[in-house]
């Protein structure tokens, strides 16, 4: 084994541990059952480091440990969460393994973003009526005030949290010798504070409309 898969093993391991324990100590109510937690922002900087298939890779070990650990959900919250974590990190890690700019970040988390959204609204369709016993013409009624709007609150904190980090952390890697030395694009000033007040706005936004569907406002 190459000293470079060492390392990149390394730091695929750390991002699981990371993002499980962000999975099972951050659950935050949004809206009914539903719970956001942050893991997929650590497997998108993984995937952002190593491409789409070490996210998914990442995404299907730590959904695999949730359900043997900390999930009462089973076989179907473990399909539900890969497909998930997938959806969004692969998405975004194909669009920025294609253009690895902070454009090319910023459009491939905006893309995963939708795409995710609508993947896990015809998955809730399909799957929440096995899951809940309940009538597939109840969950019609929960899509559009409750799933679609946790989908969009949680994948966009996701993506804000995730370029906000991605940038520290890779330094950080590159840093203690766990990254190689390899060029990215490094952006100007003005277009790095664009992005801190974006994303700081995106995050502001996703806090408002969780108090105000929690009840809080």
């Amino acid at each position: 084994m190459t000293h470079s898969t060492t390392r990149k093993l390394t730091v695929l391991a750390m991002i699981c541990a990371i993002a499980f324990i962000l999975a099972a100590f951050i659950r935050v109510p949004v809206v009914l059952f539903l719970r956001y937690d942050p893991k997929d922002v650590v497997i998108a900087i993984g995937g952002f480091l190593y491409g789409p298939m070490a996210a998914l890779l990442v995404a299907t070990v730590v959904s695999a440990v949730q359900m043997f650990t900390v999930s009462a959900t089973g076989p179907i919250g473990l399909v539900m969460n890969i497909i998930s974590s997938a959806a969004f990190c692969c998405t975004a890690a194909f669009v920025y393994k294609k253009k690895r700019t902070m454009a090319g970040a910023v459009a491939g988390l905006v893309l995963a973003i939708i795409f995710t959204t609508i993947v896990m609204l015809l998955w809730n369709y399909l799957i929440t009526p096995l899951f809940m016993n309940i009538p597939r013409q109840q969950v019609i009624a929960l899509l559009i005030p409750a799933f679609l709007p946790f989908n969009l609150i949680s994948h966009t904190l996701n993506a804000a949290i995730t370029l906000l980090l991605y940038k520290p952390v890779r330094s950080a890697l590159a840093a203690s010798g766990m990254l190689p030395d390899t060029q990215e694009s490094s952006e100007k000033g003005k277009k790095k504070v664009g992005v801190i007040l974006g994303s700081g706005f995106a995050i502001l936004t996703c806090v408002l409309w969780i108090m105000v569907l929690r009840g809080y406002l």
